[in-house]
């Protein structure tokens, strides 16, 4: 049996789980980055803090900020037609209610989708996999404030109209 030409056969990441890069080029804490690890004997807590003698898994992750290129080559390689993702928010919009988006986080996901090109992997994104700028907690009680929504609605469209031409699966 053969699967459809168009078939998506692929992988999914979320941005809190392998970008790491955590307070680089503009980007901000955000709510995955107060998370700290655990393993068999010790559950994963919630720390709404830095503490420097803790470990937060995504800080460093797997290092896909740097490391992109060679993670969508290895994609590549596995025969993989798609790549889902999410587009961390606080790389956009690094405090959440920023005025205008951070550049540099619309650069690092324009090169991302560009490397998905040149292999002809096609992307599929996902909008705010739970990566939301942790000013957004503080200031405003996340999602349970309705202004957050209208945040996220901006947020939402800066990427879909910027990326309009390199996404077609949101």
């Amino acid at each position: 049996m053969r699967f459809p030409k168009e078939f998506l056969w692929g992988g999914a990441v979320a941005a809190n789980q392998c970008e790491g890069a955590y307070l680089e080029d503009g980007k901000l804490l955000s709510v995955p980055d107060m998370l700290l690890g655990g393993d068999v004997n010790t559950p994963r807590t919630f720390l709404p803090r830095e503490d420097a003698t803790a470990f937060y898994p995504s800080h460093e992750a797997v290092d896909f900020y740097h490391r992109y290129k060679e993670d969508i080559a290895l994609l590549a390689g596995m025969g993989f037609t798609c790549f889902r993702l999410s587009i961390n928010w606080g790389r956009i919009f690094p405090s959440g209610d920023d005025e205008e988006p951070n550049e540099a986080g619309l650069a690092f996901y324009d090169a991302v989708f560009d490397e998905c090109a040149k292999y002809g992997i096609e992307p599929v994104v996902t909008l705010c996999h739970y990566e939301i700028p942790w000013s957004i907690v503080t200031k405003y009680g996340g999602f349970s404030n309705r202004d957050v929504v209208d945040l996220f609605l901006k947020y939402a469209r800066t990427v879909m109209t910027r990326y309009k031409d390199k996404v077609k699966y949101w």
